[in-house]
């Protein structure tokens, strides 16, 4: 039983750190720090993968192998559309990229694209969560 607390908990916690990423985003746009906000996309799509492994039991400390259990259980096998796979990984990409990559500038265009990936996303992953 308490283990089943802590999972909820935990995902819970998850939930919460992936929507606070939203708004930080926002801010982070609005003051044209592009590279930050993708940081954060990231990291708000990262926590909500989190969440979802805890759901399906699986653990990792590893982005790429948490991205590439994600697709293999929701993509690859048709529990969502590809184009989510597609979200999370050109997030990520960016988010090296922007982080690791000298004199990088992202276009608002660009960003503003994947922020509205980011939080569709966000969306369907609660929603999956909480059935």
């Amino acid at each position: 039983m308490k283990n089943t607390e802590n999972k909820e908990a935990l995902i819970r916690y998850r939930i919460e750190q992936s929507n606070s990423s939203i708004d930080t985003v926002q801010l982070l746009i609005t003051h044209e720090k592009y590279n930050a906000a993708i940081n954060r996309m990231y990291y708000g799509m990262f926590y909500m993968l989190l969440a979802v492994a805890v759901k399906e039991g699986f653990e990792t400390s590893k982005h790429q192998q948490l991205i590439g259990w994600f697709n293999k259980t929701f993509i690859k096998e048709d529990r969502l559309p590809k184009r989510f796979g597609k979200m999370v990984s050109q997030t990520f990409k960016s988010r090296q990229v922007s982080d690791y990559e000298a004199f990088i500038i992202f276009e608002e265009d660009e960003v503003l694209k994947l922020f509205t990936d980011m939080k569709e996303f966000i969306f369907v992953m609660e929603k999956y969560l909480k059935n």
